[in-house]
C-alpha cells in the first residue's frame, strides 16, 4: 500500500480509537496518555503514514463561512433561529450559508456534503424528521469539522448542542389544561425518532401522573402530525370518533393544533367549552385564529445566537486547545390564550 493512502482513520481503526485521538496523539497533545501516543506513533511509522499536506493546507485556510442545515426555512421557529445565527456570525466576521433539508434525510446528506465541499469553517445542524442514520455527521466529525446541533440533536456525536426544555414545555402545557378543569387530554405526538418530541410526550405523561389522571394510550397518537395540518385533521377525527372523546388536545406543534381546531369546529364543537387546545412553538398565526391558540413559545433567536457562539468558539480554538462539548438548555414560556381558558 502506498504511503499516501494511509490516513488517520486507518490508524484509528487499527487501534480501535477515535480519529481525533490519533490526531491529538500525533500532535503530542497533553490530554493523550503516553501509552496511547506511543502506540499511535509506532503504528504510524510502521504504516509509513504521512500527513496529507495539500488537505491540511486547504483545511487550515479559513473561508469565514458558517454552514447551516435547517429542516424548513418557512417554519417560523427556524426562521427566528437563522436570524439569531446571523446576528452573532456577521458580528464576528462570518457569512452564513443556509441549506434546507425540507425534512428529507437524502437532502440532508447532500446538504452536509455540499457544505463540506464548499469548505465552510463549521456547520450548525438541526436534523430532518426522517434521519435515523448519522453516518454523514460522523463523516464531518471524523474530519475535524466543528459542528453544533440545535433543536433536533444527535446524541451519538460528541459535540455541543443547544436545545429547549421540551420536557418542561410539554409538562406545563398539559398541567395548564388540567388546571383549567380538563381531565381527558389527548396528545398529537411528533415522530419518535426525534428526541424533542419524545421529551414533549414525557412531559405530558408526567403532568397526568402528578395530577392522578390515567395515561390512556388511545389518546396518544404517535403519527407524525408536527408539520402537516391535514394529518392533524385526520388524527383529530379519530379522537372525536372514540366512545369517550377527549375534552382537550395538547398538540406537539402549532400546525397540528390548527388542524385539530379546524376539525373540532367542523364537528360543531366549541373551543374551549367542549374541547381545549394547546400547541407548541408560538407561530404568529396562533394570535390571529378564533379563538386564539394557547401555545408554548420557544426562544428561537436566542437558540440561534447560542449555537453560533459555540460554533465560532470551536472554529477559533487553537490547535492545542481542548473544547469541551456542552449542552445548553433554554427555557420555554407558556403563552395562555383563548383556546384553553374556560
Amino acid at each position: 500500500m502506498k504511503s499516501n493512502q494511509i490516513t488517520i482513520k486507518d490508524i484509528a481503526r487499527e487501534l480501535d480509537i477515535s480519529p481525533s485521538t490519533v490526531s491529538r496523539a500525533l500532535k503530542d497533545h497533553p490530554d493523550i496518555s503516553p501509552k496511547t501516543k506511543k502506540q499511535v506513533r509506532e503504528l504510524a511509522e510502521k504504516l509509513n503514514y504521512q500527513p496529507n499536506s495539500i488537505a491540511l493546507s486547504l483545511r487550515s485556510s479559513k473561508s469565514n463561512t458558517i454552514g447551516v442545515v435547517i429542516p424548513q426555512v418557512v417554519h417560523f421557529f427556524f426562521s427566528t433561529i437563522i436570524s439569531g445565527i446571523e446576528d452573532i456570525a456577521y458580528a464576528a466576521g462570518y457569512s452564513v450559508m443556509v441549506a434546507q433539508s425540507n425534512e428529507s434525510y437524502d437532502r440532508e446528506v447532500m446538504d452536509t456534503k455540499a457544505l463540506f465541499n464548499n469548505r465552510v469553517d463549521g456547520i450548525l445542524v438541526s436534523m430532518s424528521r426522517e434521519t435515523t442514520d448519522y453516518a454523514h455527521f460522523e463523516f464531518l466529525h471524523n474530519r475535524g469539522i466543528p459542528m453544533v446541533f440545535y433543536d433536533r440533536v444527535c446524541d451519538s456525536i460528541d459535540c455541543s448542542k443547544v436545545v429547549v426544555d421540551d420536557f418542561d414545555g410539554g409538562y406545563r402545557a398539559t398541567k395548564h389544561l388540567i388546571d383549567q378543569g380538563y381531565k381527558r387530554i389527548a396528545h398529537l405526538a411528533g415522530p419518535n425518532s426525534l428526541q424533542m418530541f419524545r421529551q414533549r410526550l414525557e412531559g405530558y405523561k408526567k403532568a397526568l401522573e402528578e395530577c392522578g389522571l390515567p395515561i390512556d394510550e388511545s389518546l396518544i397518537l404517535p403519527e407524525n402530525a408536527s408539520d402537516d395540518e391535514n394529518v392533524a385533521k385526520e388524527l383529530t377525527k379519530r379522537l372525536l370518533a372514540l366512545d369517550e372523546r377527549p375534552d382537550a388536545i395538547f398538540a406537539n406543534n402549532d400546525i397540528a393544533a390548527l388542524g385539530a381546531m379546524i376539525t373540532i369546529k367542523e364537528h360543531g364543537l366549541k373551543i374551549p367549552d367542549d374541547i381545549g387546545i394547546v400547541g407548541f412553538s408560538n407561530w404568529r398565526f396562533t394570535a390571529l385564529t378564533e379563538p386564539t391558540i394557547t401555545t408554548v413559545a420557544q426562544p428561537g433567536f436566542e437558540m440561534g445566537q447560542e449555537a453560533a457562539r459555540l460554533l465560532i468558539e470551536a472554529i477559533e480554538a487553537k490547535d492545542d486547545e481542548v473544547i469541551t462539548s456542552v449542552t445548553k438548555v433554554l427555557k420555554t414560556e407558556l403563552v395562555v390564550r383563548g383556546s384553553s381558558v374556560k
